[in-house]
C-alpha cells in the first residue's frame, strides 16, 4: 500500500523507453551488442561526422509496430523523425533523433490487476521511434568521465501512459504486463539489468475530489521493477509531508538512492519547448500502408492476457500460475510441449509447479534464460508422469532438473543408470523401517508419549538409509503401522 496521506490521490504516468530487437542500429549499419569494449560499434552516423547521413532501418519500424499493435494502439500511416536538441556529451551530434508531433502510434492501452482489486485500463498516450544515446562512464577515473558510444543510435521506442496509475503498486504492474507484451511479439528481450528497458515516472499529489493535476516531479534512470515501486513510495512520502507543512512542489528532475530510501533533486524540469524540435531534414516522413499494417497484426502471436485465460480454460490453473507462465512465450512454450507430450494433458498442474519452481530456480542460479537450455517438453513430462508415479521421488527429481536443462538427456534413462529409482514396495522398505526403529529407541519411546514429531525424525532417518530413493507415503505408512503396533 502506498505510504501517502490519505488526504492525497496518488497520479503516477510512465515513460518507459525500449531498445528494439535489431541486429544493428536505427540509422546505421553498426551492430547492435551488450558488454562489448567501448566504442567498438560505432559508424560514421554514429560518430557525427560530416556528411554522414542516416538511413532508417526497416526491421526496426516492424518491431515498433508490433509493439504498438500488441498495446492496443492506432498505426499512423504517417509520422516525422524531429531533432531533438539538447548537450550531453554522449549525444555526439548534439541533437537525438525521435518523434514529437507526428509519432508512429497513438491513443492505445492496456490492463492490468493489483490483487484482487478489480481490473484497471491504463491508457497509452503514444508510442513513438527515437535513437537511444551513448552512454558516459564516471567509474572509469577519479578526474575524468568517459564516453562510451556503442549505444548511441540503438533503436528505441518510448511508450508514454495518460497518468492513469494511482500507486506504486499498479506502476510495477503496468511494466510487468508491457514487458511481457513486448517480449511475446519479439519486439524486445525488455532485459532492465541490461538496460534495453528503462523507466522514468511522472508522479504527483492532488486532494481527493480535486480534477486539477497537482505540480508534478520526474523521477529518472529507475533500472528495476523493485525501485521503480520503492522510488515511487519514496516521493510520495517527500511530497505528503511538504504538503502538509503548506509547501509548494517545485517541477523537478529527480533521482533516487535506494541506501537512503529518498528521492533528490538533479535538476530543474525542461519543457518540451527548450528542445527546440523540428522535422529532421536528412529524413523523409515515414509512411506505412493499411496493408502493411494489417499483414504485421495478421503475424502477432497470441499476446499473455488471452494465453492466461487460455491456460486457465483449458488446463485448470490457478490465475496466478496461468499468469506466470503466461509472462514469458519460451515458458509458455515448454509448458504445452509438456502437457501435449502426457495423454490427455492430465499432468498439467504438476507440470506447471515444476516449471514455475524448479527449472525457473535452476535458470536463476545460473543466470540463463531457457533460450540456453536443451530440456524438451518430453522430458519434462516424463520426469513429472515418473515423480506422479512414484518411480522416483521428488527430492531425486529436484536433482536432476539442472541436469537435464542445460545438458539434455532422457529421464528414464538417467534414473536407470544412477539408480534413483523408488524404493515404493513392503519387502524392500520393511527391513529399513525396522533398522531405524531398532537404532532410535529414544524417538520411539517420544512417539509413544504423544510427541507426534518424532514420526518425522524417524521418516528422515529411512529417508537418509535409502539414499533419498524411499517413497516418503510408503514410509510413512509402514512407521505408522508399526509405531502403532
Amino acid at each position: 500500500m502506498s505510504r501517502a496521506h490519505p488526504d492525497y490521490e496518488v497520479v503516477i504516468g510512465l515513460e518507459v523507453h525500449c531498445q528494439l530487437r535489431t541486429r544493428s542500429k536505427l540509422f546505421s549499419s553498426a551492430a547492435v551488442s551488450y558488454g562489448d569494449p567501448p566504442n567498438h560499434h560505432t559508424t560514421p552516423v554514429c560518430l557525427a561526422l560530416p556528411g554522414a547521413l542516416p538511413v532508417l532501418n526497416a526491421e526496426a519500424v516492424e518491431l515498433a509496430v508490433r509493439a504498438g499493435l500488441a498495446a492496443n494502439c492506432s498505426i499512423q500511416p504517417h509520422s516525422v523523425f524531429a531533432r531533438k536538441n539538447y548537450f550531453y556529451p554522449d549525444l555526439p551530434k548534439g541533437y537525438q533523433i525521435s518523434q514529437w508531433e507526428e509519432p508512429l502510434c497513438l491513443a492505445g492501452w492496456l490492463d492490468i490487476q493489483v490483487g484482487e482489486a478489480a481490473p484497471r485500463r491504463i491508457g497509452i498516450t503514444r508510442i513513438h521511434m527515437e535513437e537511444d544515446a551513448g552512454k558516459s562512464l564516471h567509474d572509469q577515473s577519479a578526474t575524468e568521465t568517459h564516453v562510451d558510444l556503442n549505444r548511441a543510435g540503438v533503436p528505441l521506442v518510448e511508450i508514454v501512459s495518460e497518468p492513469d496509475l494511482r500507486s506504486p503498486e499498479e506502476a510495477g504492474a503496468y511494466l510487468r504486463k508491457l514487458r511481457a507484451i513486448l517480449r511475446t511479439v519479439g519486439a524486445s528481450d525488455a532485459d532492465m539489468e541490461k538496460g534495453q528497458l528503462r523507466c522514468d515516472a511522472n508522479i504527483s499529489l492532488r486532494r481527493h475530489g480535486e480534477k486539477q493535476l497537482g505540480t508534478r516531479t520526474e523521477l529518472k534512470n529507475l533500472n528495476s521493477f523493485r525501485f521503480v515501486e520503492q522510488a515511487l513510495h519514496a516521493e510520495i512520502e517527500r511530497q505528503a509531508e511538504l504538503l502538509d507543512e503548506g509547501g509548494e512542489v517545485q517541477q523537478a528532475t529527480l533521482g533516487y538512492d535506494s541506501a537512503r530510501d529518498r528521492s533528490f533533486v538533479m535538476r530543474t524540469k525542461e519543457n518540451a519547448d527548450d528542445y527546440r524540435y523540428f522535422p529532421d531534414p536528412d529524413l523523409i516522413p515515414l509512411v506505412i500502408s493499411q496493408q502493411r499494417i494489417e499483414e504485421i497484426r495478421a503475424s502477432l502471436p497470441e499476446l499473455p492476457e488471452a494465453r492466461c485465460a487460455r491456460f486457465q480454460r483449458e488446463y485448470g490453473l490457478a490465475a496466478r500460475d496461468a499468469g506466470l507462465l503466461s509472462e514469458s512465450r519460451a515458458l509458455a512454450k515448454l509448458f504445452e510441449g509438456a502437457v501435449r507430450a502426457t495423454p490427455g494433458g492430465d499432468l498439467a498442474k504438476s507440470i506447471a509447479k515444476w516449471l514455475l519452481r524448479d527449472v525457473v530456480a535452476a535458470l536463476k542460479e545460473r543466470d540463463a534464460t531457457l533460450e540456453d537450455a536443451r530440456l524438451t517438453g518430453q522430458a519434462l513430462a516424463e520426469l513429472v508422469a515418473m515423480v506422479e508415479a512414484g518411480r522416483v521421488t521428488a527430492n531425486n527429481a529436484h536433482r536432476l532438473v539442472p541436469e537435464l536443462l542445460f545438458e539434455g538427456g532422457d529421464p528414464e534413462a538417467l534414473v536407470r543408470e544412477r539408480g534413483l529409482a523408488a524404493l515404493s514396495d513392503e519387502a524392500s522398505l520393511a527391513p529399513l523401517v525396522d533398522e531405524v526403529l531398532a537404532a532410535n529407541p529414544e524417538a520411539v519411546a517420544s512417539y509413544a508419549g504423544g510427541d507426534k514429531k518424532s514420526l518425522n525424525f524417524l521418516m528422515g532417518q529411512v529417508m537418509k538409509r535409502s539414499q533419498g530413493k524411499a517413497d516418503p507415503a510408503k514410509v510413512r505408512e509402514i512407521l505408522a503401522r508399526k509405531l502403532g503396533g
